[in-house]
């Protein structure tokens, strides 16, 4: 309808649709909606605040069952800032705390959590990370033939801390509200044209 661009990577990238107007590549977030808010996403995190920083949004409103689609709405990145600056600022301490506490873990309580060990086993870096690391990534972070030094097993319960605590930083699914969506502007026809046209005039301004 919009005449977007499918990404090669969109799995990997999370980019929904792209957008190439001159020498500019316009990456957008699509979202469907039955109501007058918007879901996002399960675990709303900075990760989320730096992939949507510069992306562009539709919005699609669809009938209450879902089967006909009723309007679009249209936000630029410009557009979206001050709503994601707003869930930025909710979450920014907590993920700073994360990385506080993590760093300043000792090899006292890598004994407390791991036991004392000269050297850790892979199951022993598998009992405390358990899926967070790939098989690739368990083995190519080994610093010993077949396991783990007593550093190298503390830089894993950091970045263990570091996850735990992020995680449980996230947000479940902010919405975004009918009055921060009433401000954007309504497409009803000629999608792909007047998506351009909108989209053109946030690159001008």
């Amino acid at each position: 309808m919009f005449e977007l661009d499918e990404p090669e990577n969109r799995k990997r990238d999370g980019i929904d649709g792209l957008l190439r107007i001159g020498p500019h590549e316009i990456e957008f977030e699509l979202k469907s909606t039955t109501k007058d808010s918007v879901t996002t996403v399960r675990d709303f995190g900075m990760e989320h605040i730096r992939k949507w920083k510069n992306k562009h949004w539709l919005f699609g409103y669809y009938t209450v069952r879902g089967n006909a689609l009723r309007f679009t709405r249209y936000a630029s990145a410009r557009m979206m800032s001050g709503w994601i600056e707003e869930k930025k600022k909710y979450i920014e301490r907590d993920f700073i705390l994360a990385d506080l506490a993590s760093e300043n873990l000792t090899t006292d309580d890598l004994y407390s959590v791991c036991g004392r060990k000269n050297k850790y086993s892979l199951e022993d870096a598998k009992a405390l990370q358990k899926q967070q690391l790939s098989r690739n990534e368990y083995h190519e972070m080994m610093d010993l033939e077949g396991g783990y030094s007593v550093g190298r097993m503390l830089d894993l319960l950091k970045l263990r801390c570091s996850y735990v605590i992020r995680r449980g930083s996230t947000l479940n699914n902010p919405h975004i509200p009918k009055v921060v969506l009433e401000r954007f502007p309504v497409i009803t026809s000629e999608h792909a044209a007047e998506l351009r046209k909108l989209v053109a005039q946030e690159l001008k301004a």
